[in-house]
């Protein structure tokens, strides 16, 4: 599986073929060009950073084969498409070509009482090759290799951060959900979680634009 990292919450993730699209939001400057290759586009919630209705609205109107999967929120804002817009949960599953994805958590994490919290879902891919939380820090029961952390935003607490990786117990974690951190602000966030650090595993920053093999 080659994984590509956009700016801020949005990945591409593709094999033999199939490409999958994690949170385009309006802060990845990038989301145009990822959705239009993408054979779905996975959503999490519905804040803007992680979805941008607009261009997913567009994309479902432009490419008559492209799915979305998202909550019922998301669901909502996009209407049916005949069917090509799915609401999820957790609990669910679904295939997409060559990927099995599974479905977990429910709430985005607390910003404030009196900011209302959003459901959240997290996408666990490929038995677990590869987990991405959205915007809350929700173990999925089952195995993790590689871990997308997010880094930055007004609901992350480092201490948090830090209890997340070692409930999720992942091989691997790569930093999402950065564009509130400058340069400084991420080198101290690796280290205080990384591998000489509170969770004893490297926190490893992908450049947007740049692709890994999981």
């Amino acid at each position: 599986m080659q994984l590509t990292k956009h700016a801020h919450a949005c990945v591409t993730v593709e094999k033999d073929g199939t490409r999958l699209v994690i949170d385009p939001g309006t802060l990845t400057p990038d989301a145009p060009g990822a959705v239009s290759g993408a054979h779905a586009v996975l959503i999490t919630h519905e804040h803007f950073d992680h979805f941008d209705e607009k261009l997913i609205a567009a994309a479902l109107r432009a490419r008559p084969e492209l799915l979305v999967y998202g909550t019922a929120a998301v669901a909502a804002a996009l209407g049916g498409h005949d069917g090509r817009v799915r609401t999820v949960s957790a609990g669910s599953t679904f295939t997409v070509g060559s990927f099995t994805v599974s479905v977990h958590g429910h709430r985005h994490a607390a910003i404030h009482s009196d900011i209302p919290c959003p459901d959240n879902v997290g996408y666990l891919i490929d038995d677990g090759a590869l987990y991405h939380p959205g915007d809350a820090y929700f173990a999925p029961d089952a195995a993790v290799r590689t871990l997308l952390l997010p880094t930055s935003g007004p609901w992350t607490k480092l201490g948090e951060a830090a209890d997340y990786v070692r409930a999720v117990k992942p091989e691997r974690v790569i930093q999402i959900h950065e564009l509130m951190l400058s340069d400084l602000g991420q080198a101290s966030t690796a280290t205080i979680l990384g591998e000489n650090g509170l969770t004893g595993l490297p926190i490893q920053r992908v450049e947007p634009g740049t692709g890994v093999e999981l």
